[in-house]
């Protein structure tokens, strides 16, 4: 089978795409596998299919680099609404359905801004946060980010009695301004430590909020890149009205056979 293959990073975090609006692209978990897979396939964190849905612009099915079916990606989104873009699907206010339920998104200055879903749970941890903001992720607070092995420390924790059957994304977050933060974050499904995390960099920018303080904007630094995370806070528990936001790259296109 020959497939028609597109690439697209967004801060880092870099995804495989295939437009499947004709509904005739069936993938295996050893597929995705494959196709995600840096020395024998293309190469990526996460693999994206652009399906047709009546009620939407579009929809977006999301894979792990592992192959199977992941939770929300929250660069993921956004690169899926540049490629749509792309593609033709010319928008001033997207909405579309991805496995967590209903998106927004828009373009402002070159970037993505995408509307994540409510948070109204945010559970303390020992010296962590969880928190759901499409996917798990703990968020843990750190003075040092950039000399943290996060690899090991990430992978500890989500392979923990804890989390192991379900698994879980970790954050680790350095504050270094009044209103910026820096994260590094292991991702589950990748099994590694990604440039950026979209539905991680929200959850730590919620995280970075629960003291109370009077912005509902929060700019982020990645190993990727930067972005930027907006919300309503409506309690220490409750977030509505958040946006991630951030850039989105086309890097190339090709085609493969698996």
């Amino acid at each position: 089978m020959e497939l028609t293959f597109y690439k697209y990073q967004g801060t880092g975090n870099d995804f495989v795409i295939m437009d499947n609006r004709e509904g005739n692209i069936s993938l295996t978990t050893e597929h995705v596998k494959f196709l995600c897979d840096r020395k024998f396939g293309i190469g990526s964190d996460g693999l994206m299919l652009l399906n047709t849905n009546k009620d939407y612009d579009f929809e977006m099915v999301y894979y792990n680099a592992d192959g199977n079916e992941g939770s929300m990606c929250g660069n993921g989104g956004r690169c899926l609404v540049q490629f749509a873009f792309d593609k033709g699907i010319k928008r001033d206010k997207y909405k579309f359905i991805a496995t967590d339920g209903e998106h927004d998104a828009t373009f402002s200055e070159g970037w993505i801004n995408l509307k994540m879903k409510d948070v109204t749970e945010v559970i303390v941890n020992r010296d962590a946060y969880i928190v759901n903001t499409g996917s798990p992720h703990y968020v843990k607070p750190t003075n040092d980010v950039l000399n943290l092995n996060v690899y090991e420390e990430g992978k500890a924790i989500r392979y923990s009695d804890d989390f192991k059957e379900v698994g879980i994304n970790v954050n680790f977050v350095e504050q270094l301004d009044e209103d910026l933060i820096r994260v590094r974050t292991y991702e589950r499904g990748v099994e590694n430590e990604t440039l950026s995390c979209g539905t991680g960099v929200t959850a730590s920018a919620l995280f970075f909020a629960q003291d109370g303080l009077g912005f509902n904007r929060v700019e982020v630094t990645t190993l990727g890149g930067n972005l930027a995370v907006e919300f309503d806070k409506v309690s220490d528990n409750k977030f509505e009205n958040i946006w991630l936001c951030g850039p989105a790259k086309f890097v190339f296109t090709g085609t493969i056979n698996v």
